[in-house]
């Protein structure tokens, strides 16, 4: 949907000096040949605002600049905001500079070749150059001159806005020259994304803001310590084989486990691959990620014996595809074994901690680890929820490239992160990094790549309303540390993107803890479910 319309003239006269802007057009101008978008191969991509560069300009382009001043010929241009934080130019440019355009390219032509017949520096007649080099040839060069000649002009109104890695020649080449004819005027459409606005939703804006943080129980450091002290004593037991009882909570249990689906008349489906698995080992104490009522149907099995019973899979399973699904399982119980632990007393504490001498030792410095633990989790929650706060207080149309940028620097995280766990080997890696698994992540994670950039342009407003800033040496520590990772994993990477990511990350490190000491009401708290 077109949301306004607007018509300008852009003198070619007026622009005898590249325009600063952040880089619109290559200086080897790639034409579209047969798609309909295009987007010029010198752009490098950044996240943030626009950013101030020159353009790449030719001799040759300077010279049509002069050219044009003296005839004052213009380039008709009609702007239309489209959706998506861009905006769509219809160029019209006028057969005089399409002449010029002409000229200049068999100029180059005549210089870059040597035709026979005629020494250098002599004046080669037009339909001999032409018929050398070949029609076509010309014509697509002519084209392509006309498109790097116009296309600064014809942007320049949104030049401080545009983002790079933005521009999309939308005409198709083939369009463009079975239209082409130095006697009429020449017409392609161009789209390029700008600098989104940021429109909060509240008056004040961030000025009054509140926050729920929800802890995982997981890292409340009294729990926590109880658990890892439970941990480190069962791991001191010796297992013991039960022979004359059957399965009860605390015991170890080795299964082979066989799962169907069930259908809507009750009979029995397809089987479940990934809820199957052949000698698996259970701690019947640490039963959190089984399915509720697997456990409770076992309790009392004995080696030999076969069960089998109907579950329902819970809507919030992490396996989505598993989701509220009925399944018929079917257990084997293979093998079962009791923990036989030593009696917990200070002459365990070298076991359970070396460096402990007695019990109250081990468990003031367990828990003191864990309250190291909750202290960080309970500031990345906090940090976590003023980001997600801050992106439902404001709206954005987010532009495609932005997206698309944001989207690739999340997935090429991810990929780090999986090889540095080493967890891919180099043919994972090479189809993960595959432009259709990208597009496939970019389509999977839309809503959360947009919520993300939200809090990323947020952090950006209130880090420049509230005028913060952050050393020069945080900004190049920051950057050397980064470099090292990629060369670690022998990664590809851009050091500009890297920086500018690093600047992003102190940037987000300085609006939070302004907020916090500024602005920031926590409501409460809550631990997830």
């Amino acid at each position: 949907m077109e949301l306004a319309v607007a018509t300008a003239t852009v003198a070619v006269a007026s622009t005898t000096r590249p325009h600063r802007a952040r880089s619109f057009v290559s200086s080897r101008l790639a034409v579209p040949r047969d798609s309909c978008s295009f987007v010029p191969s010198a752009l490098s991509s950044a996240s943030r605002g626009p950013q101030r560069r020159r353009l790449p300009v030719t001799s040759a382009a300077v010279e049509l600049r002069e050219a044009s001043s003296q005839g004052g010929d213009s380039v008709r241009v009609t702007e239309t905001l489209q959706p998506g934080s861009s905006v769509k130019f219809s160029v019209e440019v006028p057969p005089s500079i399409c002449q010029q355009c002409y000229e200049t390219t068999l100029q180059e032509y005549a210089k870059r070749f040597k035709i026979p017949g005629f020494r250098p520096g002599k004046v080669v007649p037009e339909n001999i150059l032409i018929n050398y080099v070949g029609p076509k040839h010309v014509q697509d060069a002519t084209i392509e001159a006309i498109l790097r000649h116009t296309l600064p002009q014809a942007l320049s109104s949104v030049e401080d806005r545009a983002l790079e890695d933005s521009v999309r020649i939308l005409t198709k080449f083939e369009d463009m020259a079975n239209s082409f004819s130095l006697d009429n005027v020449f017409r392609y459409d161009v789209v390029v994304d700008v600098a989104p606005e940021v429109r909060w939703l509240s008056e004040d804006k961030y000025k009054n803001l509140k926050v729920v943080v929800e802890i995982d129980e997981i890292v409340d450091a009294e729990k926590a310590a109880e658990k890892e002290l439970k941990r480190r004593h069962k791991a001191l037991g010796l297992l013991r084989i039960v022979a004359d009882r059957g399965l009860q909570v605390g015991d170890l249990v080795v299964l082979d486990i066989f799962a169907e689906s069930i259908t809507s008349d009750g009979s029995k489906g397809e089987k479940i691959p990934s809820a199957e698995s052949k000698g698996f080992h259970l701690d019947t104490e640490e039963n959190n990620n089984l399915v509720p009522g697997f456990l409770g149907s076992l309790i009392g099995i004995r080696p030999g014996e076969t069960r089998s019973f109907p579950l329902q899979f819970p809507e919030t399973f992490e396996q989505e595809s598993l989701q509220g699904v009925r399944a018929q399982f079917t257990v084997v119980c293979k093998e079962l074994f009791y923990r036989e632990l030593p009696e917990l007393d200070d002459s365990l504490a070298g076991k359970l901690l070396p460096g402990c001498t007695t019990l109250d030792q081990v468990q003031e410095r367990i828990l003191q680890r864990c309250k190291e633990v909750e202290k960080t989790a309970i500031e990345q929650a906090t940090d976590n929820a003023i980001l997600d706060q801050l992106g439902k207080l404001v709206e954005v149309d987010v532009p495609r490239a932005l997206f698309q940028e944001q989207g690739q620097q999340l997935y090429g995280a991810k990929l780090l992160q999986l090889q540095a766990e080493r967890k891919l080997d180099k043919d994972q890696l090479a189809s993960l990094s595959s432009q259709q698994s990208v597009q496939d992540y970019l389509e999977s994670e839309r809503e959360n790549i947009n919520r993300i950039i939200k809090q990323m342009l947020a952090v950006g407003e209130i880090f420049k309303a509230e005028n913060l800033q952050y050393s020069t040496e945080q900004l190049v520590k920051e950057v050397e540390s980064s470099i090292e990772e990629f060369k670690r994993y022998n990664q590809d990477y851009d050091e500009g993107n890297i920086k500018q990511q690093v600047q992003d990350v102190l940037e987000a490190a300085k609006v939070l803890e302004w907020l916090k000491e500024n602005c920031i009401n926590v409501v409460g708290s809550r631990n997830k479910t």
